[in-house]
Protein backbone atom coordinates (compact mmCIF):
# COMPACT_ATOMS: atom_id res chain seq x y z
CA UNK A 1 0.00 0.00 0.00
CA UNK A 2 1.12 3.45 -0.56
CA UNK A 3 2.72 5.60 2.40
CA UNK A 4 1.34 8.69 0.78
CA UNK A 5 -1.92 10.39 2.00
CA UNK A 6 -4.58 9.35 -0.61
CA UNK A 7 -6.39 12.97 -1.05
CA UNK A 8 -8.38 14.52 -3.93
CA UNK A 9 -6.12 16.26 -5.90
CA UNK A 10 -3.73 12.67 -5.87
CA UNK A 11 -6.29 10.62 -7.16
CA UNK A 12 -6.85 13.33 -10.15
CA UNK A 13 -3.49 13.69 -10.93
CA UNK A 14 -2.98 9.77 -11.17
CA UNK A 15 -6.88 9.77 -13.04
CA UNK A 16 -5.21 12.35 -15.46
CA UNK A 17 -1.88 10.54 -16.19
CA UNK A 18 -3.49 7.37 -16.39
CA UNK A 19 -6.57 8.36 -19.17
CA UNK A 20 -3.84 10.51 -21.24
CA UNK A 21 -1.88 7.39 -21.46
CA UNK A 22 -4.75 4.40 -21.79
CA UNK A 23 -7.75 6.22 -22.92
CA UNK A 24 -11.18 7.22 -20.51
CA UNK A 25 -12.77 4.10 -21.32
CA UNK A 26 -9.61 2.15 -19.61
CA UNK A 27 -10.74 4.42 -16.38
CA UNK A 28 -12.07 2.33 -13.30
CA UNK A 29 -12.19 2.94 -9.44
CA UNK A 30 -10.43 -0.24 -9.27
CA UNK A 31 -7.41 0.11 -11.69
CA UNK A 32 -7.72 3.26 -10.35
CA UNK A 33 -7.04 1.96 -6.84
CA UNK A 34 -4.65 -0.02 -7.97
CA UNK A 35 -2.21 2.65 -9.74
CA UNK A 36 -2.89 4.41 -6.52
CA UNK A 37 -1.67 1.64 -4.03
CA UNK A 38 -4.65 1.65 -1.92
CA UNK A 39 -7.89 0.01 -1.72
CA UNK A 40 -10.78 0.87 -4.55
CA UNK A 41 -13.55 1.59 -1.58
CA UNK A 42 -10.81 4.34 0.15
CA UNK A 43 -11.41 6.33 -3.20
CA UNK A 44 -15.08 7.14 -2.23
CA UNK A 45 -13.90 9.06 0.62
CA UNK A 46 -12.87 11.77 -2.05
CA UNK A 47 -14.88 11.32 -4.90
CA UNK A 48 -18.24 10.37 -5.06
CA UNK A 49 -17.55 7.91 -8.25
CA UNK A 50 -16.33 7.70 -11.74
CA UNK A 51 -18.17 10.36 -13.06
CA UNK A 52 -17.06 13.05 -11.27
CA UNK A 53 -13.27 12.38 -11.58
CA UNK A 54 -14.17 12.64 -15.30
CA UNK A 55 -15.94 15.88 -14.69
CA UNK A 56 -13.22 16.99 -12.43
CA UNK A 57 -10.38 15.85 -15.40
CA UNK A 58 -12.27 17.84 -18.02
CA UNK A 59 -12.06 20.75 -15.92
CA UNK A 60 -8.84 20.52 -15.53
CA UNK A 61 -7.94 20.27 -19.32
CA UNK A 62 -10.24 23.36 -19.80
CA UNK A 63 -8.11 25.03 -16.86
CA UNK A 64 -4.97 24.41 -19.46
CA UNK A 65 -6.17 26.33 -22.61
CA UNK A 66 -5.48 29.82 -22.50
CA UNK A 67 -8.48 32.90 -22.05
CA UNK A 68 -9.06 35.15 -24.25
CA UNK A 69 -6.29 38.11 -24.00
CA UNK A 70 -8.09 41.11 -23.05
CA UNK A 71 -5.07 43.17 -24.61
CA UNK A 72 -5.21 41.68 -27.62
CA UNK A 73 -7.65 42.91 -30.21
CA UNK A 74 -10.77 40.42 -30.70
CA UNK A 75 -9.47 38.46 -33.58
CA UNK A 76 -6.24 38.06 -31.83
CA UNK A 77 -7.37 37.18 -28.74
CA UNK A 78 -9.94 34.08 -30.19
CA UNK A 79 -7.21 33.20 -32.42
CA UNK A 80 -5.25 32.40 -29.60
CA UNK A 81 -7.71 31.28 -27.34
CA UNK A 82 -8.37 28.87 -30.19
CA UNK A 83 -4.94 27.17 -31.46
CA UNK A 84 -4.47 26.96 -27.51
CA UNK A 85 -7.62 24.67 -27.29
CA UNK A 86 -6.69 22.47 -29.88
CA UNK A 87 -3.15 22.20 -28.48
CA UNK A 88 -4.12 21.41 -25.20
CA UNK A 89 -7.02 18.59 -26.70
CA UNK A 90 -4.47 17.09 -28.64
CA UNK A 91 -1.96 16.65 -25.24
CA UNK A 92 -5.06 14.92 -23.76
CA UNK A 93 -6.76 13.00 -26.70
CA UNK A 94 -9.15 11.58 -24.71
CA UNK A 95 -10.81 14.41 -23.30
CA UNK A 96 -12.64 16.11 -26.67
CA UNK A 97 -16.08 13.62 -26.62
CA UNK A 98 -17.01 14.36 -22.58
CA UNK A 99 -15.99 18.33 -23.40
CA UNK A 100 -18.67 17.88 -26.03
CA UNK A 101 -21.33 15.11 -24.88
CA UNK A 102 -21.89 15.95 -21.02
CA UNK A 103 -22.83 19.31 -18.87
CA UNK A 104 -19.78 20.70 -18.04
CA UNK A 105 -19.64 23.34 -15.32
CA UNK A 106 -16.40 23.33 -13.29
CA UNK A 107 -15.42 26.54 -12.35
CA UNK A 108 -12.96 26.36 -14.99
CA UNK A 109 -15.41 25.94 -17.96
CA UNK A 110 -17.35 29.04 -16.26
CA UNK A 111 -14.52 31.25 -16.43
CA UNK A 112 -13.39 30.06 -19.61
CA UNK A 113 -16.66 30.58 -21.32
CA UNK A 114 -17.46 34.10 -19.50
CA UNK A 115 -14.30 35.40 -20.42
CA UNK A 116 -15.18 34.07 -24.17
CA UNK A 117 -18.38 35.84 -23.92
CA UNK A 118 -16.69 39.14 -22.79
CA UNK A 119 -14.13 39.35 -25.43
CA UNK A 120 -17.14 38.91 -27.98
CA UNK A 121 -19.10 41.85 -26.35
CA UNK A 122 -16.56 44.45 -25.34
CA UNK A 123 -15.85 43.71 -29.37
CA UNK A 124 -19.45 44.88 -29.82
CA UNK A 125 -21.09 41.48 -30.44
CA UNK A 126 -24.60 41.61 -29.40
CA UNK A 127 -25.05 38.82 -26.61
CA UNK A 128 -26.45 36.42 -29.14
CA UNK A 129 -24.01 36.79 -31.78
CA UNK A 130 -21.49 36.54 -29.03
CA UNK A 131 -23.06 33.17 -28.05
CA UNK A 132 -23.17 32.12 -31.95
CA UNK A 133 -19.72 33.49 -32.46
CA UNK A 134 -17.89 31.48 -29.84
CA UNK A 135 -19.75 27.74 -30.33
CA UNK A 136 -19.20 28.37 -34.18
CA UNK A 137 -15.80 28.70 -33.53
CA UNK A 138 -15.70 25.76 -30.68
CA UNK A 139 -17.47 23.53 -33.56
CA UNK A 140 -14.33 23.95 -35.60
CA UNK A 141 -12.14 23.11 -33.00
CA UNK A 142 -13.55 20.16 -31.42
CA UNK A 143 -14.58 18.97 -35.29
CA UNK A 144 -10.95 19.32 -36.43
CA UNK A 145 -9.38 17.84 -33.35
CA UNK A 146 -11.92 14.75 -33.52
CA UNK A 147 -10.97 14.19 -37.28
CA UNK A 148 -7.00 14.70 -36.53
CA UNK A 149 -6.87 12.01 -33.57
CA UNK A 150 -9.04 9.73 -35.69
CA UNK A 151 -8.17 10.19 -39.56
CA UNK A 152 -7.02 6.40 -40.16
CA UNK A 153 -4.22 7.42 -42.57
CA UNK A 154 -1.54 8.63 -41.13
CA UNK A 155 0.26 11.74 -43.24
CA UNK A 156 3.23 9.79 -43.54
CA UNK A 157 0.76 7.43 -45.73
CA UNK A 158 -0.99 9.98 -48.42
CA UNK A 159 0.98 9.15 -51.38
CA UNK A 160 1.38 5.16 -50.63
CA UNK A 161 -2.67 5.26 -50.22
CA UNK A 162 -3.51 7.63 -52.80
CA UNK A 163 -1.28 4.81 -55.48
CA UNK A 164 -3.53 2.29 -53.73
CA UNK A 165 -7.15 3.41 -54.13
CA UNK A 166 -6.48 5.85 -57.33
CA UNK A 167 -8.31 2.99 -59.62
CA UNK A 168 -11.17 3.40 -57.20
CA UNK A 169 -11.40 7.04 -58.56
CA UNK A 170 -11.86 6.94 -62.58
CA UNK A 171 -11.76 9.80 -64.16
CA UNK A 172 -14.86 9.66 -66.29
CA UNK A 173 -16.95 8.92 -63.14
CA UNK A 174 -15.29 11.20 -60.42
CA UNK A 175 -12.44 13.63 -62.67
CA UNK A 176 -12.23 16.54 -59.48
CA UNK A 177 -11.36 13.53 -57.35
CA UNK A 178 -9.00 11.59 -59.46
CA UNK A 179 -7.13 14.98 -60.56
CA UNK A 180 -6.48 15.88 -56.73
CA UNK A 181 -5.21 12.30 -55.95
CA UNK A 182 -2.63 12.75 -58.91
CA UNK A 183 -1.60 15.67 -57.55
CA UNK A 184 -0.32 14.17 -54.15
CA UNK A 185 0.73 11.20 -55.96
CA UNK A 186 2.67 13.43 -57.80
CA UNK A 187 4.14 15.58 -54.82
CA UNK A 188 2.39 18.74 -55.92
CA UNK A 189 -0.01 18.85 -53.27
CA UNK A 190 0.44 16.96 -49.71
CA UNK A 191 -3.03 16.54 -48.69
CA UNK A 192 -2.72 17.56 -45.30
CA UNK A 193 -5.70 20.14 -43.78
CA UNK A 194 -4.54 22.98 -41.57
CA UNK A 195 -6.64 24.14 -38.33
CA UNK A 196 -5.80 27.51 -38.79
CA UNK A 197 -7.03 27.50 -42.35
CA UNK A 198 -10.56 26.79 -41.04
CA UNK A 199 -10.08 29.31 -38.20
CA UNK A 200 -9.55 32.43 -39.95
CA UNK A 201 -12.72 31.34 -42.11
CA UNK A 202 -14.61 31.81 -39.29
CA UNK A 203 -12.69 34.86 -37.86
CA UNK A 204 -13.03 36.62 -41.31
CA UNK A 205 -16.58 35.98 -41.46
CA UNK A 206 -16.86 37.05 -37.55
CA UNK A 207 -15.69 39.78 -38.66
CA UNK A 208 -17.66 40.80 -41.51
CA UNK A 209 -20.39 40.10 -39.43
CA UNK A 210 -19.87 42.41 -36.56
CA UNK A 211 -18.74 44.98 -39.40
CA UNK A 212 -22.07 44.83 -41.03
CA UNK A 213 -24.00 45.38 -37.55
CA UNK A 214 -22.23 48.38 -36.80
CA UNK A 215 -23.05 51.37 -37.39
CA UNK A 216 -21.08 53.88 -40.22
Amino acid sequence: MSALPLTRERILDAALKWVDAEGLEALSMRKLAQVLGVKAMSLYNHVANKDEIIDALVDRVIGEMALPDPALDWKAAMRRRAISAHEVLLRHPWATMPIVSRMNVGPAMLRYVDATLGCLLRAGFSAEMADHAWNAIDSHIYGFTLLELNFPIAATEYVSMAKQFIHRIPPDQYPHMHHLTRLIIQGDYDGLHHFEFGLELILNGLEQALTLRSPG
